[in-house]
């Protein structure tokens, strides 16, 4: 069978690309200090390279208070000097790409850092307050009933008695797209980054930044909601398109929307290239509910030609092996908490099972850094917690440090390799996941990711079709090329006929069948 194209060779590249994300501050330090910078991650590219992923997604790198871990943005056109410099970027961008790894930045347009020159200067009682949502209260009380996404009031009083609104901490004001030089600066702002070799943007927080006007009091299932999802956002998306159409580059929203027809609109051809998949990320380890979800996205996708894509954790949410270890192994925001018990164990097992069942699939697959070395979700002291999502819970949530703890390369140097002491405490048993071990272990976690992502473009472009299967086994094909099973039945089952065995997540028991919790590729 002949080998379909790479997708990092096509320029639908972004179709059925496999993206890494890396969350600078925990990827690599290269200066020592124990905060990750561009020196650390450019240092490691030949390692993204071996893992064979098609781009790189970076997290907020701007120059930021880092009060809510670099999306309190003061700066877009420059970067944080923990992290390097601007030329550096650049550099980076130019590497990476000599490499066959295109970059996708990330934006964050609903809100700024107060430390953000508007805001500061609306802070003194300038025209930019305009810029902003600065509203009187009600006596005491503020303007509406908004909430935070990160608890407590959205809104915070300032000296002069006046609001300002806040839909995530109070260091992140929000802007008010409303005024037309929002619109100009960030069109500006994406103008800048494509222009410095960014192939791509991600759109933060996606479907919140238009408010009504009147700002209203929170009416549960009143249509429209005052702030999610609202129409006008659907115009300064497609202006966006056409910024982005300019320079070949594409976006990826983050859009939190239960509704299917609603968040498609987002993915129509003048808007949004893709957006993130959060109903397969947060599903549980359940055949039915994942079949379910695999053909909810692609129904839910067709209408628009937009590709679907998968992902299984990110900077936000609890790490694979550790969800998938629990008595619930969904993932739901509201359900976090200090303590959960969890089988690592079964929890890595499914994660390998899922890791093929996720590369598998037709559309682009994301990875968050450290789910190819098997990290668990890490059990952060109280003390040393910084997420807002913390505080602002009264101490409650654990929060999303556990999954941002700095890397572990190298077992047998200090601090596993990562650099200087971590600025989050790396767990006792880190060395053990440390990559330059795992590279070595044809069993590991890394090698599996690298032999699959290698082996992927076998399935090639072809439609998914289920095959028949005995309850509680996934089992399709791609076209006319691989298959793929995971079983997550409580007992092993027969495979079906094939010519090759690809790649497994565990071995085959010693009848030829596909054990519990383990998925593989067959060559149809």
């Amino acid at each position: 069978m002949a080998q379909p194209t790479p997708a990092r060779n096509r320029p639908d590249w972004w179709r059925n690309a496999v993206i890494y994300q890396v969350y600078v501050r925990s990827f690599a330090d290269g200066d020592g200090d124990g905060t990750g910078d561009l020196a650390g991650v450019r240092a490691r590219l030949p390692y993204l390279a071996e893992l064979g992923v098609d781009a790189l997604w970076f997290t907020p790198w701007y120059v930021s208070p880092m009060k809510d871990g670099g999306y309190d943005v003061a700066d877009y056109r420059a970067i944080d000097p923990a992290f390097g410099t601007l030329a550096e970027a650049e550099k980076l961008i130019a590497e990476a790409r000599e490499l066959g790894m295109r970059t996708i930045a990330d934006i964050v347009p609903n809100h700024v850092s107060d430390q953000h020159p508007w805001f500061r200067a609306a802070l003194k009682g300038g025209a930019e307050r305009e810029l902003f949502h600065f509203r009187a209260g009600r006596g005491d009380r503020p303007p509406n009933d908004w909430r935070s996404e990160f608890g407590g009031p959205a809104w915070t009083r300032l000296p002069d008695g006046t609001w300002y609104l806040h839909l995530f901490a109070p260091e992140q004001p929000d802007l008010n797209w409303a005024h037309p030089a929002v619109r100009r600066e960030h069109e500006d702002i994406l103008r800048f980054w494509f222009e410095r070799g960014v192939a791509g943007v991600r759109v933060d927080s996606a479907a919140l930044l238009a408010k009504d006007p009147r700002l209203p009091d929170f009416v549960e299932g009143r249509d429209p909601h005052p702030y999610v999802d609202r129409d006008e956002l659907h115009d300064i998306y497609r202006s966006w398109r056409a910024i982005a159409d300019e320079y070949g580059g594409i976006f990826v929203g983050e859009v939190w929307l239960p509704d299917p027809e609603r968040f498609a609109r987002y993915l129509r051809p003048d808007e949004l290239h893709t957006a993130f998949n959060f109903a397969f990320l947060s599903c549980p380890w359940d055949a039915r509910r994942l079949r379910a979800s695999i053909d909810d996205t692609l129904a839910e996708h067709a209408p628009v030609g937009a590709p679907a894509t998968w992902v299984l954790c990110n900077h936000d949410v609890t790490r694979t092996v550790t969800r998938y270890g629990r008595e619930d192994t969904a993932f739901d925001f509201a359900t976090k908490a200090f303590g959960t018990p969890t089988d690592l164990a079964l929890g890595t097992r499914r994660a390998r099972a899922a890791a093929l069942l996720s590369l598998a699939l037709p559309g682009a697959v994301y990875l968050y850094q450290g789910e190819e070395l098997g990290l668990p979700e890490a059990d952060i002291p109280r003390d040393r917690v910084q997420d807002p999502m913390h505080a602002r819970s009264g101490g409650t949530d654990p929060g999303r440090d556990g999954c941002r703890v700095p890397l572990p390369w190298v077992a047998g140097e200090p601090y596993a390799g990562f650099g200087g002491e971590p600025w989050l405490p790396q767990p006792a048993d880190w060395p053990s996941y440390a990559a330059g071990g795992q590279a070595a272990d044809p069993g590991s976690m890394l090698s599996l990711y690298r032999t699959a992502i290698r082996l992927r473009p076998v399935f090639g472009k072809g439609p998914l079709t289920w095959l028949p299967a005995p309850e509680g086994i996934l089992a399709f094909r791609r076209g006319d090329g691989a298959l793929c099973l995971v079983n997550l039945a409580d007992q092993p089952s027969d495979l079906p006929a094939h010519t090759e065995l690809l790649v497994s997540s565990a071995p085959l028991d010693t009848e030829g069948r596909l054990p519990k919790d383990t998925a593989v590729w067959l060559r149809a």
